[in-house]
């Protein structure tokens, strides 16, 4: 099966000779190009009873590489299950216009730290408004950046309880359709956006990527801000789930979700690489597209987030600071949790309660014990050599 450490190994060198990468794109590069390779070091098992010995290597765990999501996505669902409400959920997305593209780029960390801001301040406003809730609410909001086809399409997936927390300490509940209408989260998310990046460009927060004098930066940002005052931005509500257990998996896939899968890619030959995507225009049809490695490379690594910038945050009622308001929205609606089992246990353990893999048993006779019989030494090689 081809996977993209396939692709990072065969394009990667020839592209680093040609393009000077910033450090967090390097690091993660790098890390894919390792994972799971002797370069990281491993160990070797052998069974106590039919002697079958397996090789095992150690994974990057770096959140771009496809091959580590799967357990930090089953740790990330057990944990949350505790902060469950039962109640219906709604899953509204927040995108930004394509004009901000070229923007972004130059820009990463401050523009999605922008988006998260205007995002969760529009839902926690409006649904404080009396007209339309008069609670707090809380919500979970998750930081997709591309397409299906790899390019650059930042958007916000909010998964939002339906209910709050009004003034007098009580359980308010949402009508059947999402309490706040489409076009008010739109202009109001557009208005708070703008008025963020207008900011942010007072302050010198945001680089243009051209050496061009500052009064021509100037008219060049204020042209693109009366554009995009002119453009309807896009928020879109999608059907409300049907009950929480099912939200937490839905999100629990969105969370640890890389730009693009392994089993997505379909070929390397010849210089290029060709993966499935599908086409949201025409009814969702899965297509194949054949890009060059250069480009397929350029593509990735527009979705490699800068270091320590949190793609996952909570808001409002399930914020980390919120959890006692959680449990008393929990008991006002009888379904106060216990605690989640411990999530802090080991690997094997882990495995074995959420999945039910036993990860020391033994694959060849199904009744021996895998015992640790040696450790390999971390030797990780980097593209530059």
């Amino acid at each position: 099966m081809n996977e993209l450490q396939d692709v990072v190994n065969a394009f990667g060198p020839a592209y680093l000779k040609q393009h000077k990468l910033p450090l967090h794109q390097l690091k993660a590069l790098t890390a894919i190009e390792n994972c799971r390779t002797a370069n990281l070091g491993g160990h070797m098992d052998e069974c106590d009873e039919c002697g079958h010995i397996h090789i095992s290597y150690n994974s990057c765990r770096n959140r771009h590489c496809p091959k580590c999501q799967k357990l930090a996505s089953e740790r990330w669902i057990e944990q949350r299950k505790e902060l469950l409400l039962p109640v219906q959920y709604f899953h509204t997305v927040f995108t930004l216009p394509g004009l901000l593209k070229p923007l972004t780029r130059y820009n990463q960390k401050t523009i999605y730290g922008l988006l998260f801001r205007a995002a969760s301040q529009t839902l926690l406003e409006l649904a404080r408004d009396p007209k339309y809730l008069g609670a707090e609410i809380g919500f979970t909001a998750v930081l997709h950046t591309w397409g299906q086809n790899l390019t650059d399409h930042p958007h916000l997936h909010c998964i939002v309880p339906g209910g709050g927390l009004c003034a007098t300490g009580k359980w308010t509940d949402a009508k059947k359709n999402f309490f706040i209408p489409v076009k008010v989260l739109s202009r109001k998310f557009k208005g708070k956006f703008l008025a963020y990046l207008r900011e942010a460009s007072e302050a010198g927060e945001l680089t243009f990527g051209s050496d061009r004098h500052q009064h021509e930066q100037r008219a060049d940002f204020n042209c693109l801000l009366n554009q995009l005052y002119d453009l309807e931005w896009v928020v879109f509500c999608k059907e409300s789930f049907k009950n929480a257990n099912s939200v937490i998996e839905y999100l629990g896939r969105y969370t640890h979700r890389v730009a693009i899968s392994n089993h997505r890619i379909k070929s390397i030959r010849n210089g290029h690489v060709s993966f499935e995507w599908k086409d949201r225009i025409h009814n969702n049809q899965t297509k194949l597209m054949t890009l060059t490695g250069p480009e397929f490379l350029r593509r990735f690594l527009l979705h490699i987030l800068p270091g320590r910038f949190m793609k996952i945050r909570h808001y409002g009622l399930l914020s980390n600071r919120n959890h006692v308001k959680v449990k008393r929205c929990q008991v006002l609606l009888k379904c106060l949790t216990r605690l989640a089992a411990n999530t802090n246990t080991n690997t094997r353990e882990f495995l074995l309660r959420r999945l039910g893999i036993d990860i020391e048993q033994c694959p060849c006779c199904g009744s021996g014990k895998m015992i640790r019989r040696r450790k390999f030494n971390y030797q990780a090689r980097h593209l530059l050599q």
